[in-house]
């Protein structure tokens, strides 16, 4: 595990940064990123690392922007250091879709994959279960 999981996981709420997947019902940690990957110049410290589920972390990879399926413009993705969630993202009660709000929420959306058949499912067991979205 990351030497780093305990306060980055603290800071997170033990939630996933980006889709804001509750890590409790996991059974494994989520993973520690370079929200700015160290390939492309990011820093070795906390101000550029986040929690992010496996899947988050996997699509993610060394992006720093994507394409807005809207304008098809592209755009920074969400940076949890920057932004604020709630401002990029809800999701939708009834599918348990996640919306992107701006050009970043929807782009981050498409590009994290966040819609895909698994991630509604769960993510509508979640709302359920009052584990999502987080109060």
């Amino acid at each position: 595990m990351n030497p780093r999981y305990a306060s980055v996981a603290w800071r997170a709420g033990h939630r996933c940064e980006y889709c804001h997947a509750p890590e409790v019902v996991f059974n494994f940690p989520f993973e520690v990123e370079h929200i700015v990957p160290a390939g492309l110049g990011g820093a070795d410290q906390e101000s550029n690392r986040a929690l992010s589920c496996r899947a988050c972390n996997l699509y993610k990879s060394n992006h720093l922007q994507a394409v807005d399926p809207q304008t098809q413009m592209p755009v920074p993705l969400f940076n949890p250091r920057e932004h604020r969630w709630n401002e990029h993202f809800t999701a939708d009660e009834t599918t348990g879709a996640m919306l992107g709000l701006t050009t970043t929420g929807r782009a981050t959306v498409d590009c994290l994959k966040m819609n895909r058949y698994a991630q509604l499912t769960a993510r509508r067991l979640w709302m359920r279960l009052g584990l999502f979205p987080d109060r």
